[in-house]
């Protein structure tokens, strides 16, 4: 079994580039593959490896400036989740495109696991998902609302169109491990919310700590990588992936009469023009020339 390390951390990073070759250098001699993403906010990223090579890698983050407190979620996967190792240079660790946001001045009230069930089942809770509509699609919260962005950036001008909605209502917001939350909530404080709160470690941790006899959530949890979803306990779901849009797939959405094996699937299907779909197909066929060779 590989373990599989997701993490995040803002701190500041004066010239991430600078960190960038030394820590790529030593996830690929450690066989450790996944993506990295630096930025002068901090770090985030998920990886995968042995245990000694995630361990490694974790303790280089950890010596990073202002790292020394790193946390992170760990889950394990049969078979290596990534295809090859990135650290990539951002301006955001996670985007949503407000630079007056700042995590590191103040973010709502951390609220653990084992309590979250009591803070969303109260009348004066409302519940808000801050993740993309296709993460939302297969797995939520009992009663959360769903925003519908198509990306991060959109959360605040549906808030600016929302707001009005939870008026005297305490916000409780979940993702899926953690960092949107820190960035959503520290945005609702600047617009004059004072009861913010947010489910500490993600979705991920509740899976992992919240028996499934006494969970409030509702379907597989999106993550991105080969496992597509998790399920309670963080085992590994019954999703795939489209690998033309990225989104993920039941059994019922392959069956139906849009979906093409690596190309395109009904939520894709008029997204792109007959010469992406070319490309698509040629892409498939090198993919499956690759694994009649592995086989050989």
């Amino acid at each position: 079994m590989l373990t599989v390390a997701a993490l995040y951390h803002f701190t500041r990073f004066p010239d991430p580039r600078a960190l960038q070759a030394p820590l790529a250098s030593l996830a690929c001699a450690q066989g450790v593959r996944g993506t990295l993403l630096l930025a002068k906010e901090g770090i985030n990223g998920t990886i995968a490896g042995t245990r000694e090579g995630i361990d490694a890698v974790l303790a280089h983050i950890r010596a990073l400036p202002g790292c020394a407190d790193l946390e992170w979620k760990e889950s394990s996967a049969e078979t290596m989740p990534f295809g090859r190792m990135k650290v990539r240079i951002k301006k955001e660790i996670v985007t949503m495109g407000q630079p007056d946001v700042d995590p590191k001045a103040a973010v709502g009230h951390y609220v653990e696991p084992t309590e979250w069930n009591a803070l969303i089942s109260a009348p004066d809770v409302a519940v808000i998902d801050t993740r993309n509509d296709y993460e939302v699609g297969i797995g939520t919260f009992e009663g959360a609302v769903d925003p519908g962005t198509k990306t991060f950036r959109d959360f605040p001008a549906w808030w600016a169109e929302n707001a009005h909605r939870f008026h005297n209502k305490k916000i409780a917001m979940f993702c899926t491990g953690g960092i949107r939350c820190e960035k959503s909530t520290n945005f609702l404080l600047s617009q004059g919310v004072e009861d913010v709160f947010h489910l500490k470690g993600g979705i991920l941790k509740y899976l992992e700590e919240v028996p499934e006899e006494d969970s409030l959530w509702q379907g597989e949890c999106f993550v991105f990588d080969q496992r597509v979803s998790l399920k309670h306990g963080l085992k590994q779901g019954r999703y795939g992936l489209c690998h033309a849009c990225r989104r993920p797939l039941s059994d019922e959405d392959r069956q139906r009469p849009e979906f093409e094996e690596g190309v395109c699937c009904h939520r894709c299907v008029d997204e792109y023009d007959e010469a992406d779909r070319e490309r698509f197909r040629e892409r498939q066929r090198q993919f499956e020339l690759a694994a009649q060779r592995d086989k050989g």
